[in-house]
């Protein structure tokens, strides 16, 4: 059977029972149950943990749990179904609800327990302090008692306990150190400080900034202390405590003589010195007007009572008093001054120039340019006036015109003076600038409002003297004339110019100096030109230099050189030595052709080579340039050369044409004998490279000569230099060493070294012509390489043998020197000279038998 249980609404079976689940109640403090009584700081973060709902199902079936708000309510908290774990989503605020209405539901997926609990807000000091009824404004009197009341602050804090206390001071500022006023801590009572006066006229308002604070207390788990400020304004009302003071002191007044009596002189003005609530003004004199003067009590107006003329002082000094009006018209505080009048002419008269005969505005003088400085030009008689008197007669002289050429004295002047002009600058009155100077003179008044002024014109008429020297137009002329001009031929034209006027400004030419002969001027036009017997030639002379003169009626002259150079023109044909030359060629080396132009510059004087004519035709090569005449390549041996002329002589003929480059072109030709020979290689091969030099040099003897000295030169210095080193050494030892002699072959394989001369350079292989050594010879086997000796240098002396020699030690290197020459080529052949053969190898040969002479002196010492 069934049966109804209303209090908890479950149904139980006959065969079975369900009860429902329910929420533990652990009570208000603790954070997990139904939330019954919970309570939650307003400061908790949003999504924080809060609570855990708690419940349990009498099966012990799993529960879920549920967290709904009335309608129309905000959600404040989540829970999660399984676990119960309740989390904040939206910020608390104490101050706008404290209290939370929350259903919170049990479940155990049949039966459904829903309870309705309260959540508590508790209080953080979130809340800074509000003032209430701001803005504050205050109107005080300023004889307001020290430590009166004036005002009452008041702040409330919304937050609960010490958070919500509220204390209140002053804040200190900066620019306001002493402030006068205070404030109750606790009351908020604003008062004027003890000791401390109020004062409109210094500071009609005061600003004071009062600080509300709370108690302090925790926020977000630290200590906080709130704050709030707001501004007082203090108006202090004016009380009648000042007395009045004039304005625009000191004073001072002017009576002109068109002054009438009424005349305004000056007004004074006085206020009260309670500017918040002024009293009126009443102005009287008490002193110092000897009954000229009137002052309005109202306006303070002072005015003049009588005419200018019958005042018997020219300075008064009037004491004015400016005093309160009470409320029944009576004089309160009052104040005095003083205005000083002043009686002055009126500024109607501007200065005035005069001449002698009354005013003038023009001044004119004749006089020499030039003048010393310092010079006053008493040509001008000139008075300047003003009848005003004082400061209105004062004025200043200046000169406007060219600068700094004349002054003008005095500079200032008071009523009248006598002008004079000084000269300043002489080099400024020049006739030759001008033969007028126009100066403005110019009077200003200094001290008036009016400034008046008054200007006269100062011209000044110049005579010329002779005070300038001719002067060229250049320091130097530069002219060229060609040297085939015919006499009287124009060279150059010189100016100069003398800028005076007159026979003094006219000019006479002269010429003069080492180089003059030639030429001649014309005395007015400055025009030179060559003597009519003048006959310029630029090979003799192409260079002339000469002064010209310039010179006036006076004879103030002035100089200029002039430079002539003579150009050269192509009037020398190029020339041989001889019309015919007589050459010798050995085969592979040139010969050297040279003709010779007497024209002075380039290109008459340059020549080019050509070869006109050849027997045989087309054996021949020739540089244009330099006139070297050379075998064709294909022609290199004397079977070739007798094959092309069929006989064994071998003498051809050639014509060369040397012309130069000049405009017209002269030419000249020569003919040239040409021996063909080749060098003797077996004679040459026996005598040695000297052989092979001396047969180049035959033609130039001088060279071979002082080649043969060099080489002499250099074997006496080794010889000098080898003696000098066995002699140390044998020295330094104290034994007698027994004699010895060293004889080593030198091997078969060894290659001889060649000594290179200095200045002598080969620029054709086929000049080269190395002589073997016959003394060569296979090398016997040592026990050690020996090193090859390294020309060109000395040989290295021996070290001196041990006294315990044995036949076994190596022997040591005789040294030798041989040497390969060339020929550097020939200069330019002045004569026709020829060496024969049998005279060169008697040279060689004595040469050769010479060194052999010094290497065997050399070599003594090893034996």
């Amino acid at each position: 059977f069934r049966r109804n249980w209303s209090e908890s609404s479950l149904v139980e079976d006959v065969w079975q029972s369900d009860y429902a689940p329910y929420f533990h109640d652990n009570g208000p403090s603790s954070t997990n149950g139904n939330m019954a009584l919970f309570s939650i700081s307003e400061d908790t973060p949003v999504g924080t943990q809060i609570y855990i709902l708690n419940g349990t199902d009498p099966e012990g079936d799993p529960v879920r749990y549920g967290l709904t708000f009335e309608k129309g309510s905000k959600e404040y908290f989540r829970v999660e179904p399984k676990s119960g774990n309740v989390t904040l989503i939206q910020e608390l605020d104490r101050e706008k609800q404290d209290e939370i209405s929350v259903l919170v539901s049990i479940t155990d997926g049949r039966n459904k327990v829903v309870e309705t609990v309260r959540v508590f807000v508790t209080d953080a000091n979130d809340e800074p302090p509000e003032f209430l009824n701001l803005p504050f404004i205050i109107d005080i009197p300023e004889d307001t008692a020290p430590g009166s009341s004036i005002y009452r602050v008041q702040a409330v804090d919304k937050d609960m306990g010490s958070g919500g206390s509220v204390s209140y001071y002053l804040q200190v500022t900066l620019h306001i150190p002493f402030a006068k006023f205070t404030i109750d801590g606790h009351s908020g009572i604003l008062r004027v400080k003890p000791g401390e006066t109020l004062d409109y006229e210094t500071t009609p308002t005061h600003f004071v900034t009062v600080v509300a604070r709370d108690g302090g207390g925790k926020y977000k788990g630290k200590h906080q202390v709130l704050t709030s400020t707001a501004t007082i304004t203090i108006n202090v009302i004016d009380a009648q405590d000042m007395p009045p003071s004039f304005i625009g002191t000191p004073y001072f007044g002017y009576i002109y003589e068109v002054s009438v009596p009424g005349s305004e002189i000056f007004t004074v003005y006085a206020k009260d010195g309670d500017q918040g609530t002024p009293n009126l003004i009443h102005y009287s004199i008490i002193n110092g007007s000897d009954g000229v003067f009137d002052i309005n009590s109202t306006s303070g107006c002072i005015t003049l009572t009588t005419y200018p003329s019958l005042l018997k002082n020219e300075l008064y000094e009037i004491k004015v008093k400016a005093s309160e009006v009470g409320p029944n018209d009576q004089l309160l505080d009052y104040d005095i001054t003083t205005v000083t009048v002043r009686v002055v002419d009126l500024n109607n008269h501007p200065p005035t120039f005069y001449g002698e005969n009354g005013p003038q505005s023009k001044f004119e003088v004749t006089m020499y340019e030039h003048p010393p400085a310092g010079e006053i030009l008493r040509g001008f008689k000139i008075t300047v006036n003003d009848s005003d008197q004082g400061a209105n007669a004062k004025f200043k002289l200046r000169l406007v015109g060219p600068g700094r050429v004349l002054r003008v004295v005095p500079q200032t002047v008071l009523n009248e003076a006598q002008v004079t002009i000084i000269v300043e600058d002489t080099s400024g009155i020049d006739y030759e600038k001008g033969p007028t100077l126009s100066f403005k003179l110019l009077a200003v008044e200094i001290d008036t409002p009016e400034r008046f002024s008054a200007t006269a014109d100062i011209v000044i008429n110049l005579l010329d003297t002779n005070d300038n020297v001719p002067k060229f137009t250049s320091e130097y002329y530069i002219a060229r004339v060609p040297e085939n001009s015919p006499g009287g031929s124009s060279v150059a034209s010189v100016t100069a110019n003398d800028p005076d006027s007159g026979p003094w400004g006219e000019v006479k030419y002269t010429i003069y100096g080492s180089g003059s002969d030639l030429f001649s001027i014309h005395p007015t036009t400055g025009l030179i030109s060559t003597q009519p017997w003048t006959s310029l030639d630029a090979e003799v002379r192409s260079k002339y230099n000469f002064y010209v003169k310039a010179e006036d009626s006076e004879g103030k002259y002035g100089l200029a050189e002039v430079f002539v150079t003579v150009t050269d023109m192509n009037d020398h044909p190029p020339e041989f030595d001889d019309k015919l030359l007589e050459k010798t060629m050995i085969i592979g080396t040139p010969v050297k052709v040279e003709a010779v132009d007497e024209d002075a510059e380039s290109p008459n004087n340059v020549i080019e080579y050509s070869i006109m004519t050849a027997d045989p035709d087309n054996a021949f090569d020739i540089n244009a340039n330099t006139g070297e005449i050379k075998l064709k390549p294909y022609i290199k041996s004397m079977e070739i050369v007798q094959n092309i002329t069929r006989q064994k002589d071998c003498r051809w003929s050639l014509v060369v044409q040397a012309r130069d480059r000049g405009s017209p072109s002269f030419s000249t030709t020569a003919v040239v004998n040409i021996d063909i020979t080749e060098a003797v290689r077996p004679a040459l091969t026996r005598s040695g490279p000297m052989a092979a030099f001396l047969m180049k040099s035959r033609d130039n003897p001088m060279r071979a000569l002082g080649m043969v000295t060099v080489i002499i030169s250099m074997l006496v210095g080794v010889t000098v230099l080898f003696s000098t080193a066995m002699y140390m050494r044998n020295s330094k030892s104290n034994r007698i060493m027994p004699a010895r002699r060293i004889i080593k072959r030198r091997p078969r394989d060894q290659q001889p070294w060649t000594f290179k001369m200095p200045g002598v350079k080969f620029n054709d292989p086929a000049d080269k012509f190395v002589i073997g050594d016959p003394e060569s010879g296979p090398e016997r086997n040592t026990s050690s390489p020996r090193p090859k000796l390294l020309p060109p240098s000395a040989p290295c002396l021996p070290p001196p043998p041990p006294s315990n020699t044995r036949p076994s030690d190596r022997p040591r290197a005789v040294p030798t020197i041989s040497g390969a020459l060339a020929s550097k080529g020939s200069k330019k052949a002045k004569s026709n000279r020829r060496k024969e053969g049998n005279i060169s190898s008697a040279l060689v040969s004595e040469l050769k038998m010479k060194l052999e002479q010094k290497i065997i002196e050399s070599n003594q010492g090893y034996y």
